[in-house]
This record gives structure tokens, sequence and C-alpha cells, in this order.
């Protein structure tokens, strides 16, 4: 198998784990707040099967699908800054990388 063919498969799997435990924990969530998936569906303007898909972390169901229902519990600010630049040491670091040695005063 080409390695990059086994990086991709090895990712996937990841992601799918993550997909279905964040499912998971909007089913409990849901549950917690005794909402039920028939609710939760009029209240997202879905089906009861996209709720059913959502809470079995599907990775074909849309991202604003899952975006809504976490909306809907109440956890929406918490996806807005998943990425947000103050939480991306990543990308700090790799900018910061790319500054300049000395900086000169132009003449």
């Amino acid at each position: 198998m080409d390695s990059w063919l086994y990086a991709m498969t090895v990712k996937s799997f990841r992601v799918e784990r993550i997909l279905k435990k964040l499912g998971s924990d909007i089913r409990d969530a849901r549950k917690r707040r005794g909402i039920t998936a028939q609710l939760m569906a009029e209240r997202m303007g879905v089906t009861r099967v996209t709720v059913a898909n959502i809470e079995r972390g599907e990775p074909s169901t849309g991202m604003g699908n899952y975006a809504m229902a976490l909306h809907i519990l109440g956890k929406a600010d918490e996806l807005e800054m998943i990425m947000d630049r103050t939480h991306d040491a990543l990308g700090l670091d790799l900018m910061d990388e790319k500054l300049p040695k000395r900086v000169r005063v132009p003449k």
C-alpha cells in the first residue's frame, strides 16, 4: 500500500471516530435537555432521519446540519471558536517561523 493511501486511511478512521463521538455527544446533550428527536428535527428544519444521521456521526451529513444541532443545543459559540486564530497554536507557530530575523529602517 502506498504511504499516502495508508495515511489517508488512518486519517479517515480518525475522522470517523471523531464524528461518531460528536454524534453521540449531541444525542446525549439533546436527551439531557429533554428534547425529543422529532422536536430537534423541527427546530433544525430537517427530517428525523437527518437527526438520526447526525447522532450516528454519519460523515455524509452536511456540516451545516451539525452546526444547526450545536446551535439548538446552545453550543454554537464553541463551534465558532474552533479555528479562531487565537486558538490556532500551530498556525501561529508557522507564522512566527516566517518572521524576519531583523527589520531595517527604510532609507
